[in-house]
């Protein structure tokens, strides 16, 4: 599912772990009349994050906490294509996966912000 979706919506031929589908990027002519509790869909990889949690060393259920928080800030407008962007996101990432009790995702990563998998449909 993830690779099929990941090319499909973004051009990549990889699985990836969530991709984020924001309501106006679906509909544009209904953004207008977007209710507060809709921001759009998630799909997350079940098996890719499951791969990605044991990789890191991470439970899966931080790992999922994680990609779910990710994903919905792609949602809200957060992105991390450019390096600026992406320590902002990366911050507001660790202080929601702070507030529900796991780790900070993203302790001991190497890689840099700007390399992050995306997760977002629209890029």
């Amino acid at each position: 599912m993830g690779e099929a979706l990941n090319r499909d919506f973004r051009g990549g031929d990889y699985a990836t772990n969530v991709l984020s589908f924001p309501f106006e990027a679906i509909v544009p002519e209904a953004a207008d009349d977007l209710e507060a509790a809709y921001c759009g869909d998630l799909a997350v990889c079940a098996p890719v994050v499951a791969a990605e949690a044991h990789e890191q060393g991470k439970t899966l259920d931080a790992h999922w906490a994680h990609m779910v928080v990710h994903g919905v800030l792609h949602l809200v407008g957060f992105d991390h294509q450019h390096d600026a962007e992406a320590e902002h996101m990366e911050a507001t990432e660790r202080r929601i996966v702070a507030e529900l009790g796991f780790a900070d995702p993203y302790a001991g990563e190497a890689a840099p912000v700007s390399e992050v998998s995306n997760g977002a449909a629209s890029g």
